[in-house]
């Protein structure tokens, strides 16, 4: 739920800029703004619980590795 809140205030952000600037958009395309955004940071997201997790698998692997090595020596 943060990247819906993140998006929203990123697309604020946008929204005064254009504004700003004496431009206006219709409010349809800012709301197509925030999905993108979502989409982008949800992409980011989970591209790195990917990396997490296959951090987290070696570990796993190494622990194992070293359990049986100490298993073995015992």
């Amino acid at each position: 739920m943060q990247q819906a809140n993140h998006a929203e205030q990123m697309v604020k952000r946008f929204r005064e800029l254009v504004e700003d600037a004496g431009d206006t958009l219709a409010d349809s395309h800012y709301s197509e703004l925030k999905l993108i955004i979502e989409a982008g940071l949800d992409t980011a997201l989970l591209e790195n619980m990917a990396k997490v997790s296959k951090q987290l698998s070696s570990l796993a692997h190494d622990i194992q590795h070293n359990a049986d090595f100490f298993d073995q020596a015992t």
